[in-house]
């Protein structure tokens, strides 16, 4: 949401005649039709009087950033030169949330991240000290679990309770719905869509969470799709990483395990690309490895990436180990490929031997055995802390898309 260009500018009190010449724009406006002609309020412009730093400032959507170019007598005219301007979104008390769903990671960027980040801290503050709140009295929301889920079910319906709504729920709608009967998931979603005001929907297959939303008028979030994506899981990944290191900036993290089936970690990696200078190392099976679709990604948005066969060398670097666990769900009848996957990197004693003190150990859950139980002793396996913070961001989202910031 952010865009610099660079212009100049007469400030002139008989003229606004806009002319562009190259890649700069030539302004000629006066100070009273400038107010009048900018889509803004008067009382929302200022100019200062300091020609060596002039501002033009513009409230809510854009600020703009001016800088003096030529030192010039302030008299009837001053000559400036926009240098950057930025828009950005407006999180003010009551507004609107940028969103209407929830289906993909790509739908974020740094500023809606960090503002979804501050009312998860909020909803923290309320979930320990004041319980009972109201925010969403009235509120219906309806979990349609097409997949087998604990956490993410149970903190989206804790985290609708906690701010007060209730709670419509199918706990295997694959099997205990009219999708056994071979209803569309498109028509599902019209029904439930009449009983209820949010819906939060997993699926077996890749991308029905996008159908969920195409169709229905009320807010869908995707609570993961098969082998695609996991929005909510990233953001508390990412909340999470930010509490335990203390930045996002600067960090490398080591996604291990399952990269080719799991949702978790194709969602965290495209968030971690809004990042700057992060490394990401993939650490997998042969048979798992990472698509070319996120490591396509990555290069575009310049993010370093490298692949790895050696699990200690990778956590001795790492700021996040991020281990997943082998899908058996997603490998069908080929028990083969699985055998020959499963149990090949598991952090261990000797893993934490190697991490640094700061670093953590984090994990979507639910684990198998590629996390030793006896490492959840140690203070940087952070995975039951990332679990709790689920319901905080859960919380923050559910208030966003029904009543706004």
């Amino acid at each position: 949401m952010a865009s610099s260009s660079c212009s100049t500018c007469m400030m002139n009190k008989s003229s606004f005649a806009p002319r562009v010449t190259n890649c700069k724009k030539e302004l000629m406006f006066s100070y009273s039709s400038l107010v009048d002609k900018l889509p803004v309020h008067r009382n929302s412009f200022s100019l200062s009087a300091d020609v060596s730093k002039s501002r033009l400032l513009l409230s809510h959507e854009k600020s703009m950033k001016w800088k003096q170019t030529q030192q010039l007598p302030l008299r009837n005219s001053i000559q400036c030169q926009a240098v950057e301007t930025q828009s950005t979104p407006s999180f003010t008390i009551g507004k609107k949330f940028q969103l209407d769903d929830v289906i993909e990671s790509q739908q974020f960027d740094r500023d809606i991240l960090n503002a979804i980040f501050e009312v998860a801290r909020e909803m923290e503050k309320i979930e320990k000290h004041s319980p009972g709140s109201p925010i969403l009295k009235g509120y219906l929301m309806a979990t349609l679990f097409y997949e087998p889920s604990t956490r993410t079910r149970l903190s989206f319906e804790s985290a609708m309770k906690r701010l007060g709504g209730e709670v419509l729920t199918t706990e295997n709608a694959r099997e205990f719905s009219s999708a056994a009967k071979g209803e569309t998931l498109e028509d599902t979603i019209r029904t439930v869509e009449g009983y209820s005001d949010i819906i939060v929907m997993r699926h077996f297959e890749s991308g029905a969470a996008r159908r969920a939303a195409t169709t229905a008028v009320i807010p869908v979030i995707n609570a993961g799709d098969g082998p695609g994506q996991h929005p909510t899981q990233a953001l508390l990944d990412v909340y999470t990483i930010e509490r335990e290191i203390g930045k996002l900036d600067g960090i490398k993290v080591g996604l291990v395990g399952d990269l080719a089936n799991g949702r978790t970690v194709r969602s965290l990696a495209y968030l971690l690309a809004k990042y700057q200078d992060v490394k990401i190392y993939f650490v997998s099976p042969g048979v798992v490895k990472m698509k070319d679709d996120i490591k396509d990604y990555l290069t575009s948005q310049g993010v370093e990436w490298e692949e790895s066969a050696d699990l200690m060398e990778v956590a001795s670097k790492c700021d996040v180990v991020y281990q997943t666990r082998i899908q058996r769900e997603r490998f069908g009848e080929r028990t083969d490929l699985y055998e020959e996957a499963r149990g090949k990197y598991i952090v261990d004693q000797n893993v934490l031997r190697v991490m640094q003190k700061h670093a953590v150990v984090l994990h979507p859950l639910p684990r198998l055995d590629e996390i030793t139980v006896d490492v959840d002793a140690d203070p940087r396996a952070a995975y039951f802390r990332q679990a709790k913070n689920g319901l905080y961001i859960r919380m923050a989202l559910l208030k966003l898309l029904l009543v706004g910031w």
